[in-house]
C-alpha cells in the first residue's frame, strides 16, 4: 500500500511558481478564457495527478492543456486530449466511465495513475527543456508516492524523455539515444525509484492523444488500446481489460 501521508497536491505545488512564464499563462489564460468557457471557473494553477493511489500503471502526458487541464484542475479533463484518452481507458477497465469532463464529475480510476513531466500550461503546448527540468521534481513526486507501479506508458516523445531524465537522476546507466521513442516500443528500466526490490520497469511509447495526432489519423483507438493492453500485461494488470 501506498504511504497514507502521500498528497497529490502538496501546497508547495499548489503554490508552485519556478517558472516565470507558465505561471503568468496559466494565469493570463484562466483570466481571459475561451468564449465557449466564459462562465466556468478556471483552475489556473499547476495540475496534480489523478487516479488510483495503488495503481500498478502509470501514464505519463506531456503538460495540460490550455483550456482543458489548466480550467478543469483535472488531467486530461475537458477537452480533445481527454476525449479520446477516458474512452480508452473506460474500454480497458480502468475507468468507471468513458467521459471527463470535470474535476467532480465523480470519475473514478483503477489500476492507473495519470501525470506530467510538466504541471503548467505551456504557451503552444511547448514547454522549454529548463521548465521541463525545473518540473521534474514534480513528477518525481508521483513516482515516489505511488511504489505499487509495475509499468510507464508515455504519451510522446517529451514524456518519455522526462521519464528517462528522472531514472537517469536516479541512476540509470543509459543514454536517451539508447532508448529511441517509437509508437509501441518497450523499453527496459532498471532502478525502479521508489519500488524497493522491483528491479527492472518497462516503458512503453505511445503517440501523444492529441488532437493534432487523433484527427489526422496517426493515432487510432486500436492503435492506443494496443499500446494500453501491452503496458498494462506488462504491469501485471492485463485481466482487467474488459471489466465494466
Amino acid at each position: 500500500m501506498p504511504p497514507s501521508r502521500f498528497d497529490a497536491y502538496p501546497p508547495a505545488l499548489a503554490a508552485c511558481r519556478r517558472c516565470p512564464r507558465l505561471a503568468e499563462h496559466r494565469e493570463a489564460v484562466a483570466r481571459t478564457k475561451r468564449r465557449a468557457h466564459r462562465g466556468d471557473a478556471y483552475w489556473g494553477a499547476p495540475v496534480p495527478g489523478f487516479g488510483d493511489p495503488n495503481a500498478r500503471l502509470l501514464l505519463v502526458g506531456l503538460a495540460p492543456g490550455a483550456h482543458g487541464s489548466n480550467r478543469t484542475g483535472r488531467m486530461f479533463t475537458g477537452d480533445a486530449s481527454g476525449d479520446f484518452l477516458y474512452p480508452a481507458l473506460h474500454r480497458a477497465g480502468l475507468a468507471d466511465r468513458p467521459t471527463s469532463v470535470a474535476r467532480d464529475d465523480g470519475l473514478t480510476l483503477s489500476g492507473v495513475w495519470i501525470t506530467a513531466v510538466g504541471r503548467c500550461a505551456p504557451p503552444g503546448n511547448k514547454p522549454t527543456p529548463a521548465e521541463l527540468d525545473a518540473c521534474r521534481p514534480w513528477f518525481a513526486h508521483d513516482v515516489d508516492g505511488l511504489p505499487s507501479v509495475r509499468a510507464i506508458l508515455a504519451l510522446g516523445r517529451i514524456a518519455h524523455d522526462g521519464v528517462l531524465k528522472l531514472w537517469r537522476e536516479r541512476g540509470l546507466r543509459t543514454t536517451l539515444a539508447a532508448h529511441p521513442f517509437a509508437h509501441g516500443a518497450v523499453h527496459r528500466l532498471e532502478h525502479l525509484p521508489g519500488a524497493g526490490d522491483a528491479g527492472v520497469v518497462p516503458l512503453v511509447d505511445s503517440f501523444h492523444v492529441s488532437r493534432q495526432n487523433t484527427n489526422t489519423g496517426r493515432l487510432t483507438a486500436p492503435m492506443f488500446d494496443a499500446a494500453l493492453a501491452t503496458a498494462l500485461d506488462l504491469a501485471g494488470t492485463a485481466d482487467r481489460a474488459g471489466e465494466p
